[in-house]
């Protein structure tokens, strides 16, 4: 029997795992990526995790076909280099090629948040599905297209990047140098950001009881979302208004891409229903209804698996395609 292996390298963590090629996920590892120790040293340990795995898992390296990676930042898949990676603080960074030498397994890379949908494209919520659109919610905000099983990568791979469509109501300047993404409030980050600037306002709230004196830098999206089940006023404002955000932004991806199906994954989107309905309300508003008509909507099914899974089935899709194998 065949496996492969898939990987999503963090600026925190590293997740490994070891997955069939009907892609079931049958052990997993995670260890601190350590990134300011240089690629080098992060190299080394991804070597370590894939034999410490495969001695778990009792199986031998010549019955892996294939490493597949997912990475932060912009990738080149076809070279297999991270061009940058913030998180990682990796530029130009030949990490297909680092990774198959210390392992001598073919390895391919992409970015992070496509394996993510990938893995829910082909193995999770969306399976079945001829158009998939995946977005995440986490510290940003990114999407991913994939047709009949196929990524959509847009020229020189930047294709996805939902949360830096800019919105006139928006007024904060984003890291990327741009006015107003949709990223700065429609996130983790943007949801408790609007929540201290209005508490710092002086708006009435019970998230002001839970800080007990502490700076209101402490407020985080998942108390916005306790306070929104209390029916704290402020909250229930704060999700309302990023789920029409997000509606809006979707509108515009919707109307290029025509999907079957959205799914929704990410940190941010364990708030639910509370940023669901506003944004499907704001999206079903803003969309020809012969889109809205066929689309459904559906949160992620693997959640913290599914760039495991994305990655090590692209990456054994991609091993076939150059073997001229059928896939």
């Amino acid at each position: 029997m065949s496996f492969l292996i898939g990987m999503d390298i963090g600026g925190t963590n590293i997740v490994c795992g070891l997955v069939d090629e009907g892609g079931k996920l049958i052990s997993k590892i995670k260890q601190p990526t350590e990134a300011h120790m240089g690629s080098g040293y992060v190299f080394d340990k991804i070597s370590r995790m894939i034999q410490e795995l495969l001695q778990t898992a009792q199986v031998e390296s010549k019955d892996v076909a294939a490493i597949g990676v997912g990475t932060p930042g912009f990738i080149d898949p076809v070279r297999g280099i991270t061009v940058f990676a913030s998180n990682l603080q990796w530029t130009q960074v030949p990490t297909a090629e680092e990774i198959g030498k210390r392992t001598d397994i073919p390895t391919f890379i992409d970015n992070d948040v496509r394996m993510y949908v990938y893995g829910e494209a082909v193995a999770g919520a969306a399976k079945g599905y001829e158009h998939v659109l995946g977005i995440t919610i986490g510290t940003g905000l990114a999407a991913a297209v994939v047709n009949n099983g196929e990524l959509y990568y847009g020229g020189r791979y930047m294709a996805g990047e939902l949360g830096h469509i800019p919105m006139p109501e928006i007024p904060y300047t984003c890291g990327c140098g741009l006015q107003g993404c949709l990223e700065t409030l429609v996130s983790a980050t943007g949801i408790a950001r609007q929540a201290r600037e209005q508490l710092e306002a002086g708006r009435a709230s019970i998230m002001n009881d839970w800080l007990n004196g502490d700076p209101v830098d402490r407020i985080t999206s998942a108390d916005v979302s306790k306070a929104y089940d209390e029916g704290d006023p402020l909250a229930v404002e704060i999700m309302n208004h990023t789920g029409k955000l997000l509606g809006k932004g979707l509108a515009y991806a919707v109307s290029l891409y025509s999907p079957d199906i959205i799914v929704i994954g990410g940190g941010a989107a364990l708030a639910g229903e509370r940023l669901f309905a506003p944004m499907r309300e704001q999206l079903q508003r803003s969309v020809y209804k012969g889109y809205w008509e066929r689309l459904t909507i559906a949160p992620a099914q693997m959640i913290d698996d599914a760039g495991i899974v994305g990655s090590a089935l692209a990456a054994g899709r991609r091993l076939k395609e150059l073997r001229g194998e059928a896939v």
